[in-house]
């Protein structure tokens, strides 16, 4: 079997949806287990076009090894123990009850929480979907089912996108259906088959409830998209991820280096912190996985500019979208690419940002370039940051170059890429602030 790896959550959550495509049309409610199963279940719920919530559990982890679970507790009462850990852990009856009571009122502040005064979506005579980001021990997942079965769902189907390869054994009843995406034999935890496991924040369940309640719009009712697109240029079909926050500011489109593409985590993360801040985004492939085994291709900067140039007319294009500033993020290889495309385009881009570059690969063109640059480098990156300098020297519009101090080449340091990303965030926002896009 090929190795498993989702790029994140949402990834695993489109992943799974194509699974369980034969549940649309039937009277069906999502329930996501805080907080990492949401964000999986708000993708399932928005293919499906289904109702979401919470079906909020915690798991009673052994006193003096808390990542090992003894049972479970949810909503209505609902108490799931394993008598097998309890024998061979030899937690007694107080032991096992004081973590009760503290997972209890940890549970109940969660649910309101999670909720903010929202009513239970209803469950009974229904069809309900039980999403989690992976299972381990799956005594989380068993109690989550035993939470939806006791409020009277008709049948109850647990999905993950990833599980051991025991697993329909270990959850044997828990659910009248087992859906997952894979089963890998290399089995240490649900983290390892993430390229982003990002801890998902309790504010990130609430916006997915939000979205979802107003139907997949964001809570201010302004229309916004965060979908799957496919864009021509050149005569070839490339993927991309197109995420447009309500009233966005400004659209960024990235531009990977070599050997990366739209599902890149380092961009990700940084796509993120830019939507947060009210900018659309637009991660896409440069290249075909044909191309991609060419390496010639991946150096060929006007082959990559000249996409991104196409990109740039196609979202130009697009309802809503045309009347905003767009702006380029650029790493290493296509850091060269975008600053190639700002020369190229027009109307010019307003502003690019330059991650761990190569801007010298843009060679004469850095001196067309019109739009502001800013230019980010590792400190620990001395190659680059000299390369970075001679580029910064040559060109000719408003620029800077920003070193992050401790920084290696592909930002693996702790904070580091944080730190680049809100050095990135605040440019664009210096620089796009064009008109809100179209609901």
């Amino acid at each position: 079997m090929s190795e498993l790896v989702f790029a994140d959550r949402a990834d695993a959550g489109r992943r799974l949806a194509r699974l369980l495509g034969h549940l649309r049309g039937q009277d069906v409610v999502v329930v996501g287990l805080p907080r990492g199963g949401v964000p999986v279940a708000f993708e399932v719920a928005r293919d499906l076009g289904a109702p979401l919530d919470v079906v909020v559990v915690r798991k009673l982890g052994v006193p003096f090894q808390p990542e090992l679970g003894m049972g479970a507790i949810g909503e209505d009462g609902v108490r799931v123990v394993n008598d097998e850990v309890l024998r061979m852990t030899g937690v007694t009856a107080a032991e096992l009850a004081a973590v009760e009571n503290r997972e209890g009122a940890e549970l109940a502040r969660r649910a309101a929480r999670f909720r903010a005064g929202r009513a239970r979506v209803p469950l009974a005579g229904r069809v309900v979907v039980v999403v989690d980001d992976g299972i381990a021990t799956g005594s989380t997942a068993r109690a989550a089912c035993e939470v939806v079965r006791a409020t009277g769902a008709r049948r109850v189907v647990l999905a993950v996108p990833v599980a051991p390869v025991d697993w329909t054994g270990r959850l044997a009843g828990a659910a009248d259906e087992l859906v997952c995406v894979g089963t890998p034999r290399s089995f240490f935890g649900v983290g390892q088959f993430y390229a982003d496991f990002t801890q998902t924040t309790d504010e990130e369940v609430v916006a997915c409830l939000d979205r979802a309640a107003a139907g997949f719009a964001t809570s201010d009712g302004r229309g916004a998209r965060d979908d799957e697109v496919e864009l021509s240029v050149d005569g070839v079909v490339v993927g991309g991820h197109l995420t447009v926050p309500a009233a966005a500011r400004g659209l960024v489109l990235f531009a990977h280096g070599s050997g990366s593409s739209r599902h890149s985590p380092r961009n990700r993360h940084v796509a993120r912190l830019l939507g947060e801040a009210g900018l659309a985004t637009l991660l896409f492939d440069l290249l075909t996985a044909a191309e991609e085994h060419d390496r010639a291709n991946v150096f060929d900067i006007g082959l990559l500019g000249g996409r991104l140039v196409a990109a740039t007319r196609w979202v130009r294009g697009q309802p809503g979208l045309g009347a905003l500033p767009v702006g380029y993020f650029g790493a290493s290889t296509g850091a060269a690419a975008a600053l190639w495309a700002a020369a190229e385009v027009d109307p010019p881009v307003a502003a690019v940002v330059s991650r761990g570059g190569r801007p010298d690969l843009a060679g004469p063109r850095l001196g067309a370039v019109r739009a502001p640059t800013l230019l980010v480098v590792g400190g620990h990156d001395p190659v680059v940051l000299d390369l970075n300098r001679q580029a910064l020297a040559a060109l000719r519009c408003e620029r800077r170059l920003d070193v992050v101090p401790g920084a290696t080449h592909l930002f693996e340091e702790p904070g580091t890429l944080q730190q680049a990303a809100e050095l990135a965030r605040d440019w664009f926002l210096a620089h796009l602030a064009g008109p809100t896009a179209a609901p």
